[in-house]
């Protein structure tokens, strides 16, 4: 009986995450090109901005 090919199997698996992710990049930049803002860069704006003004806050109290 033959053995499972373990390594072909990750690198195939390997092989298909890239593809994907280079897929992804594409999208992205497509979006970016056309004048669209990604939608995580949307929700992660508030948090950085809570972030800083948290940081402000603790320097003028030192």
């Amino acid at each position: 009986m033959a053995r499972p090919n373990f390594s072909f199997q990750k690198r195939q698996k390997e092989v298909a995450r890239e593809q994907k992710r280079q897929e992804k990049l594409a999208r992205k930049r497509e979006r970016a090109s056309a004048g669209e803002s990604p939608e995580m860069d949307v929700e992660a704006q508030p948090g950085e901005q809570a972030e800083s003004a948290g940081e402000s806050a603790s320097e003028s109290a030192g």
